[in-house]
């Protein structure tokens, strides 16, 4: 039974990391490491998560010297990780208790190497208001278009991972970036249609934030994939219509 390592970076989320941890602790599948990133610089939520840590013998703390983002939090943790598969949750999101256990199998019956899942949408109190359906990805031409692929659902055999292929440093994307470089370098990305993570939709979160998103979406194409800046635009209103489409359908 391989050892597989679970990335949770920590940035003003105490109103939900304990459910999110509890949800890995809870996990079917035993063979875990939990590492949690104190991504922040005030120290008044650190206690509060050390209280965390001690519930299972099965998590570690690394405390970051200064904010550095959730991306390059998470290349830290998976440097400094045992397991021959990583597994993303973020500190807001939850995972149903076979989530390890289903994505684990389908990879090793499909020979995968990265997967995510389907998962549904929730809001500030848990109510369900929307879905998304995983995929498969074999190209990078097949993602381009939209982010369809939920952070925390998101399970890989860590040798994937590299200096020259992690995410990068942006405050929303950095994830979608990692995707694309994965996709790049010719690793297809199965999908298990599978509800197997709730992610939890937060007004005041970055990912929320319209002009964020439109920033870091610009830099995807132009800084991260060298597309010339005509090219950059007409992906980004792609990106941005795709994601008002799915907005709509969610209402």
């Amino acid at each position: 039974m391989e050892l597989i390592s679970i990335i949770t970076p920590y940035y003003k989320k105490k109103k939900f990391i304990r459910e999110a941890v509890l949800s890995a602790i809870k996990q079917t599948y035993k063979r875990l490491e939990i590492i949690i990133v104190y991504d922040d610089q005030n120290l008044e939520d650190l206690k509060y998560i050390k209280e965390i840590v001690a519930l299972d013998d099965r998590i570690s703390l690394i405390v970051n010297n200064k904010n550095i983002g959730a991306g390059l939090s998470r290349n830290l943790a998976i440097r400094s990780s045992k397991g021959t598969y990583v597994a993303f949750l973020d500190a807001d999101d939850i995972w149903k208790e076979n989530k390890i256990e289903e994505q684990i199998n389908f990879m090793k019956k499909n020979n995968s190497k990265i997967s995510h899942t389907s998962y549904e949408i929730i809001d500030y109190n848990k109510n369900i208001i929307g879905k998304r359906v995983a995929r498969n990805f074999k190209e990078i031409k097949d993602l381009l278009k939209s982010c369809d692929i939920g952070l925390s659902t998101v399970m890989m055999k860590k040798i994937f991972f590299s200096n020259e292929c992690s995410f990068v440093n942006l405050k929303t994307k950095e994830d979608f970036v990692f995707w694309l470089m994965l996709l790049k370098q010719n690793h297809a990305i199965e999908g298990l249609d599978i509800s197997l993570s709730y992610w939890r939709k937060l007004k005041d979160s970055l990912s929320s934030s319209g002009i964020q998103k439109i920033t870091d979406g610009f830099k995807v194409y132009y800084k991260y994939m060298n597309f010339n800046l005509l090219k950059s635009f007409g992906f980004l209103m792609l990106l941005s219509f795709n994601y008002f489409l799915k907005e709509i359908k969610n209402k």
